[in-house]
């Protein structure tokens, strides 16, 4: 079984902690972490780009001069695609859906891919308690230099708490999650991610009947 240390607010370690084979000890497959990344940024993803056909510009519905006798080459409309303001053919449109389908299992599976990969390399830790004086960033900030965070922190609580969620809202280094909201790209991301010591049970009975 993975074991990783327990911090308290201090940053001093007070011991070890034995983590679940099945959610912190994966083998890891980088196609599938790579495809459910993937999903997950395809469904977040929604058309910007809208361009309109000949039949959605406004005007053209007369014809600009005769079919015949003028030397010019015949035109229907001066909405057609030819013209400048006319339609565009084949452009992007706001009904396009990127959405992509996964296996529920396969997509969990690839979450606790990268949490085992952050146990592997030394980048999750656990956090005994935290009860700061006053729920104000400055706390936050100090308890992220106290511990071995690594460039930014994914900050795992068992429940939600909406003083934390504010302690935590101007740090550009630290994102603040329940157990519920884990997700693949939020793990990914972060250079650490720390787990409160109730939040790595709580997380391990979530995800319990899909493990």
């Amino acid at each position: 079984m993975p074991s990783v240390s327990i911090y308290n607010q201090e940053g001093k370690v007070t011991g070890d902690m034995q983590l679940s084979d099945t959610h912190f000890g994966v083998k890891i497959n980088p196609v599938v972490v790579h495809e459910a990344l993937l999903t997950q940024q395809a469904n977040r993803r929604r058309p910007v780009a809208n361009t309109k056909t000949r039949g959605e510009v406004r005007g053209g519905g007369k014809k600009p001069w005769k079919q015949k006798g003028t030397g010019r080459a015949r035109q229907g409309s001066i909405r057609s695609p030819q013209w400048v303001g006319g339609g565009v053919v084949f452009g992007p449109t706001s009904e396009r859906n990127f959405a992509r389908k996964i296996n529920k299992k396969t997509k969990q599976k690839a979450l606790f891919m990268a949490l085992s990969d952050k146990v592997t390399n030394e980048r999750l830790v656990v956090l005994e308690s935290f009860t700061p004086a006053q729920p104000k960033t400055k706390f936050m900030a100090t308890l992220v230099t106290k511990l071995p965070v690594v460039r930014s922190a994914l900050y795992v609580m068992p429940v939600s708490n909406p003083s934390l969620v504010r302690m935590a809202r101007n740090l550009k280094n630290v994102h603040v999650v329940t157990v519920q909201s884990v997700n693949l790209e939020d793990v990914l991301r972060a250079g650490t991610v720390v787990f409160e010591k109730d939040a790595v049970a709580a997380f391990e009975k979530t995800f319990k009947t899909t493990a």
